[in-house]
């Protein structure tokens, strides 16, 4: 099973919207991947989908030890090291400062940002060992998913938009870290896709339906999937660290 792979992901979040997405990406060009979600119905259907090329891993991606086990298990289901990892997995929250649910905010901050940083520091420390005398034949990638909003205050969830701030730091702070090493650190900065999102963030049904109004037509979860997977797709001495994708009218945030 070893050399029937082109190379072996890991995604969070991988059982709906951009997470799926990807996957399905990934999967139609012929990687091997691992995907997780709390969704276990949605990953039994994709591992009968794809067959031995995907496995689902289920779990809250704010956990240690669900983040632990997917690196075993890619070894494990695999028979080699995962050298791309796209950390997907997060939720929305609609909000300002003054009306956000702080009780809500509280998960949003765990699972965005906590989740995230033990997932990037667990990558970090496989992916650069992988590339140890490695590159620049081999490439590895580690993809972080922001937002629009974490890089203009957004009207509507300025309060989620902080969380991914935070993360926009830390990918760039492991960019700077961990590329003179031969690891790639990509930071996908969607603006407002369909992709359920907008449901559990808890968006309103007019606000949303403004959304298509203003800027539609509106990206899918498919076209930052083929961003996603177009950055993981460079050779190994190209580096794309940013990449915004935004429906052509959205003109902010």
């Amino acid at each position: 099973m070893i050399d029937s792979f082109k190379r072996i992901a890991i995604i969070t979040g991988a059982t709906s919207g951009i997470g799926e997405a990807t996957a399905r990406a990934f999967l139609e060009d012929g990687f091997g991947v691992l995907g997780n979600g709390r969704n276990e119905k949605k990953l039994r259907e994709l591992e009968k989908e794809f067959g031995k090329a995907f496995r689902g891993i289920v779990g809250d991606a704010a956990d240690e030890q669900v983040i632990d086990s997917l690196f075993e298990s890619a070894e494990k289901h695999f028979g080699r090291a995962a050298d791309t990892v796209v950390a997907n997995a997060g939720r929305g929250l609609g909000g300002t400062v003054s009306t956000v649910d702080m009780e809500q905010f509280r998960e949003v901050l765990n699972i965005n940002v906590t989740g995230t940083l033990y997932l990037l520091k667990k990558a970090s420390e496989k992916l650069v060992a992988l590339q140890e005398g490695s590159y620049p034949d081999t490439a590895a990638d580690i993809v972080i998913l922001g937002s629009t909003v974490g890089r203009h205050i957004s009207p509507f969830s300025t309060a989620y938009g902080s969380t991914k701030f935070a993360v926009h730091a830390l990918a760039e702070g492991l960019r700077r870290e961990i590329g003179p090493k031969g690891v790639r650190v990509t930071l996908v900065e969607p603006g407002i896709a369909i992709t359920g999102f907008q449901e559990t963030a808890g968006y309103t049904h007019d606000l949303v339906k403004d959304f298509h109004m203003k800027f539609g037509p509106l990206i899918y979860g498919y076209d930052v999937a083929d961003a996603i997977h177009y950055v993981v797709s460079r050779p190994p001495h190209v580096h794309i660290g940013d990449f915004v994708i935004r429906s052509t009218r959205q003109d902010y945030p």
